[in-house]
C-alpha cells in the first residue's frame, strides 16, 4: 500500500493492524484504545494526523513507514 497525505489513517489500521506502539517510539502519542482509534480514523486523512501531531508531513509519512516495516519483522 502506498502511503500519501490523502490516505485514511483507518486503511492503514486495516492493512497492518495497530502500529500505535512503535509510533510513540517516534513521539506520537496514542488516541485511547484500538477501537476508539479506529472510530477516530475512519475520518482522518495522514494529512490531518499529521497536523494534529504536530510532525511535518513528510516526517509523518517515514514514520508510518518506518512503523510498519518494524510490525513486519
Amino acid at each position: 500500500m502506498k502511503i500519501t497525505k490523502k490516505t485514511y489513517v483507518s486503511e492503514i489500521l486495516k492493512e497492518y493492524g495497530d502500529i500505535a506502539e512503535i509510533m510513540e517510539i517516534f513521539g506520537v502519542k496514542r488516541v485511547g484504545g484500538f477501537r476508539l482509534r479506529k472510530l477516530l480514523t475512519r475520518f482522518i486523512t495522514v494529512r490531518t494526523a499529521a497536523f494534529v501531531h504536530r510532525v511535518p508531513l513528510d516526517n509523518f509519512i517515514g514514520m508510518l513507514e518506518t512503523a510498519i516495516q518494524e510490525k513486519a519483522n
